[in-house]
């Protein structure tokens, strides 16, 4: 697991200095070792965090004659079997580490050479004898890499920070922070400056010294399936995802360091935990965080795993008084990010490093097995289908007249809705009845269905498929890479400690995406198959209890302890002199939730990590009429 940074210039050499401050900007990805390589225009860096082969892994890594050279972020779990397939072909290799394979991997295939990886990277390749940077990312974009073309050259690294110590322009993308205030995070491809983007997860990008870009992408996720297959029973595909998903546990314990996995007492870390403990001599050590407010505190769910499986158990509680942590998580994203979970992920992930090195964990669970009550809500909300057009007209007349605070606008906005993805979307979004009171008209996009339908089209299912298949495929392909991922990247890098995903394996994945509907969410609830595959490894209290989130009592804190904080910030001429809020509904919204009238902490949040991202980069301006036109 590392950092890396470099470039490719047009016409200049590329300089060291500026890739060891770029690759300085990022020693908490990689504080074990750190290495570089220039080659005329072309500069490599990395910061390494050891995990495999911690004697002869020192990258970057080339080739038997030098012409081709690798900067790896991620881990390959079939990098043995590759590399026997490798040296059966002729390469000769100089390591053991599996960052070795992707050299003789991209002579051998080329653009083709990620298709063959299983695991999480990104990475960057420099052939010298074409010329060329090959740049590439993993399927589900569990590891980030950005980028900027410029007239200058190519600059990439593993964080934005990278880019801001290169120099890269820093205007302001409009569109982006359009899409933040529409989803609470910015998607791939964009980030908020207009310069940088981000390498779509599953694919990859060629940087010729000439300045010629070539792009594709090499996978993508299954559409979920609607019915069952022909010759297939539930019970057939409960013992096959329970295969597949031990075999993905399996390959994601190799490790040359100490390795545990985070247990929040729910289904899919303790399904983890259970396959971990199946496979391992010694107790599998587990991490868990807990909460003095009842309603957020999972600890006996988790402890009742921990004790089922003997496991070496570690605990925290997390009180107000860690709250000091806002501004240093907000710093980490380089972004505005507006999911409030990255706290208590920062605190277990400082909290595991003490022990071990790499973790493993439940994400992926919700997304690709129907986990989410936004999935339940399309069936119970399918009686709004049969409200008449004219009727839905009247509806949302009044839904708009009512003040933002009135009981059952929600609701009857829900119901005026003219579709059932036009539901899910303003359930599962930034409502435009917000947006358009909150933020000034420049950041409120003309025409608002065109606007979501056009930025999240590449995310969507095809036209045809149902309002379920489209939720799970966004939830999937946008909300998981965009924001569920970046938060446990992020949050774990910053301690210098490495994630693993086994539920988003793309071998399970692709088999998941081929389960009907009903064999993943029946009576209200989801994962039934997963469930199902588990059998009794999972007691039955945990399995039927109502699903809990990985929250934070941010609510309690905002009328509490960072009460101060929040209304500073929010109410400060700095903020308000943006001109991007309406500073009297700025205040409604603060007021209102300080009197329990509504809870709007994940407004109040989103607004919060904007300032504190405007405050930590004085670089980024609003853009001028004339920006940077960049290859996106």
């Amino acid at each position: 697991m590392c950092g890396i940074a470099g470039q490719l210039l047009l016409g200049a050499t590329a300089d060291l200095a500026r890739i060891r401050a770029m690759c300085g900007r990022i020693r908490h990805r990689g504080p074990d070792d750190e290495g570089f390589h220039i080659d005329g225009p072309c500069g490599l860096g990395m910061r390494r965090l050891s995990i495999i082969d911690l004697n002869t892994g020192h990258q970057p890594i080339s080739n038997e004659d030098g012409s081709v050279w690798v900067v790896f972020n991620g881990e390959i779990y079939n990098y043995q079997e590759l590399r026997a397939d490798l040296i059966s072909r002729g390469h000769r290799f100089q390591t053991n580490s599996d960052t070795e394979t992707l050299v003789h991997l991209y002579e051998e295939f080329g653009p083709e050479s990620p298709s063959k990886l299983r695991g999480m990277f990104a990475y960057a390749i420099w052939d010298a004898r074409r010329r060329l940077l090959f740049l590439a990312r993993d399927r589900f974009g569990k590891k980030p890499l950005y980028y900027a073309a410029c007239p200058t050259g190519l600059t990439f690294g593993s964080e934005l920070k990278c880019l801001r110590e290169a120099g890269v322009p820093l205007e302001i993308d409009d569109e982006a922070l359009r899409l933040y205030f529409l989803l609470t995070y910015i998607p791939d491809p964009w980030s908020p400056y207009r310069a940088i983007r981000k390498l779509a997860p599953g694919s990859w990008m060629m940087y010729h010294a000439d300045g010629r870009i070539e792009k594709g992408a090499y996978w993508k996720l299954p559409v979920p399936r609607e019915t069952a297959p022909g010759g297939v029973t539930e019970d057939q595909a409960a013992d096959r995802v329970r295969e597949l998903f031990d075999e993905a546990v399996g390959l994601r314990l190799i490790a040359d360091v100490p390795l545990g996995a985070f247990l929040s007492g729910g289904i899919d870390s303790s399904a983890v935990v259970a396959s971990m403990a199946l496979r391992t001599k010694e107790p599998v050590k587990t991490f868990s965080i807990g909460f003095e407010e009842a309603d957020y505190n999972e600890l006996p769910y988790a402890r009742m795993i921990a004790e089922m499986y003997h496991t070496d158990h570690h605990e925290i509680v997390v009180r107000p008084d860690s709250i000091d942590l806002v501004t240093r998580i907000g710093r980490h994203f380089d972004e505005p990010f507006g999911d409030s979970s990255a706290i208590p992920t920062f605190i277990v992930s400082e909290f595991a490093v003490r022990d071990v090195k790499v973790v493993l964990t439940g994400d992926g669970g919700d997304e690709i097995f129907g986990g989410y009550e936004s999935f339940f809500a399309i069936g119970g909300q399918r009686w709004a289908d049969a409200v008449p057009h004219i009727a839905r007209g009247a509806i949302s007349g009044l839904a708009e007249r009512l003040p933002y605070s009135a009981y059952g606008k929600n609701y009857l906005r829900m119901i005026s809705r003219p579709s059932a993805l036009e539901r899910y979307f303003d359930n599962n979004t930034t409502p435009y009845f917000l947006r358009s009171r909150l933020l000034s008209p420049r950041w409120m996009p003309p025409g608002e269905d065109a606007f979501i339908a056009r930025t999240l089209a590449h995310c969507l299912a095809p036209n045809g498929a149902d309002v379920l298949t489209q939720a799970m495929y966004f939830e999937t392909t946008a909300k998981l890479t965009g924001d569920m991922l970046v938060k446990v990247d992020r949050m774990s890098m910053a301690n210098s400690l490495e994630v693993r995903c086994p539920l988003l394996d793309h071998v399970l994945a692709e088999y998941a995406a081929g389960i009907p509907h009903g064999w993943k969410i029946r009576n209200g609830k989801g994962k039934q198959v997963f469930i199902k595959a588990m059998g009794k490894r999972l007691p039955r209290e945990l399995v039927e209890r109502p699903k809990q989130g990985f929250g934070v009592p941010i609510a309690h804190w905002f009328r509490g302890a960072l009460r101060d904080f929040v209304w500073d910030h929010l109410t400060g001429s700095e903020f308000l002199g943006r001109g991007i809020v309406s500073p009297e509904f700025v205040r409604h919204l603060l007021l209102e939730h300080d009197r329990k009238r509504r809870d709007n902490t994940t407004w109040l949040w989103m607004l919060l990590m904007l300032e504190l991202w405007f405050r930590d980069a004085p670089a980024g301006r609003q853009a001028p009429a004339a920006a940077v036109e960049v290859s996106s």
